[in-house]
């Protein structure tokens, strides 16, 4: 059976996954917003380390009202736009379709589930270095694996065979047996690169090679670590040294919360800060470095606000 897709969020990430599927010959069905008119008449270009590519005469769409009926929706939007989920996914959602929510943070499953009840929901973890330059046009940097888990339903094989689409794309995927394990996971990378590049106005390179900056990198993923074993989530210190030496030999980078700075767009603070911070301290524990820089993200974010 080949599924259909869409795509609510054809930016760095819906653009890049979206785009590596539709390249393959899979059915995938795009929502855009502001680039609509360009992509249209333009097509879609990802410019990757693994080989550029450009799509012509894509299914672009400017409303879901439009779009088909999806066997799987891949949320890409920004957490911050969650509110918009209920009417935008509520067109093309029939009783099987599953949800995918390839967004950083904690909490986002269960959110969308109070949402959606029925529908099956799959977390998405992308772990990757991609951005919009431009209309219609996506910089895949470095890196791009995808990993699933299960939240909701009793749907192994359609996940498996998602991330068998995935992999015929050229796009790592894997299917992750415990989902709560594999957020944390990407919190203790998420958590100290993207509030330190926007409250000191850097990039991932630059925090690795000053010694300050870099211990206190390593210092907040023991946090995140400790965090979650509070919770009841194992994972080990020496994932900590494993996110350190990936940073290492990353491109320099900016990640999406110091480019939502830049643009003075709002950043993701609720998912990857707030809701870790108040469920280790439910769990007994105090993530006071993360707490720190969170209230310090509330700050700079307010400034934007009044700008």
């Amino acid at each position: 059976m080949s599924l259909k897709y869409a795509v609510i969020g054809s930016g760095a990430l819906g653009g890049f996954y979206g785009g590596k599927l539709a390249h393959s010959g899979k059915d995938v069905h795009f929502l855009f917003h502001s680039d609509y008119e360009f992509v249209l008449n333009n097509g879609l270009k990802v410019d990757s380390v693994n080989g550029d590519f450009h799509l012509t005469g894509i299914n672009a769409y400017q409303s879901t009202v439009d779009m088909p009926k999806a066997d799987v929706v891949l949320v890409c939007l920004k957490t911050t736009n969650n509110h918009l989920l209920k009417s935008l996914l509520s067109p093309i959602l029939h009783s099987g379709t599953v949800i995918v929510l390839i967004q950083n943070g904690l909490g986002v499953e269960q959110d969308v589930a109070s949402v959606f009840p029925q529908q099956p929901i799959v977390g998405g973890l992308a772990f990757i270095c991609s951005n919009k330059i431009g209309d219609g046009h996506i910089a895949h940097l470095d890196y791009g694996k995808l990993n699933l888990g299960v939240f909701q339903g009793d749907i192994d094989p359609v996940v498996e065979q998602i991330k068998n689409d995935f992999t015929e794309a050229g796009v790592p995927a894997e299917v992750a047996s415990n989902l709560m394990q594999a957020r944390w996971q990407k919190l203790v990378w998420n958590i100290p690169y993207n509030g330190m590049t926007v409250v000191l106005n850097t990039t991932t390179d630059r925090l690795m090679s000053e010694a300050s900056t870099r211990q206190l990198s390593y210092d907040l993923m023991l946090e995140v670590i400790n965090g979650a074993r509070a919770c009841g989530v194992e994972v080990k210190e020496s994932f900590a040294d494993k996110m350190m030496e990936l940073t290492d030999s990353m491109t320099p980078y900016a990640p999406s919360m110091k480019l939502d700075f830049d643009f003075k767009r709002p950043m993701e603070i609720e998912y990857i800060y707030s809701r870790p911070v108040k469920a280790a301290m439910e769990a007994g524990y105090a993530m006071k470095k993360v707490a720190m820089l969170e209230s310090q993200l509330r700050f700079i974010q307010a400034g934007l606000s009044e700008i």
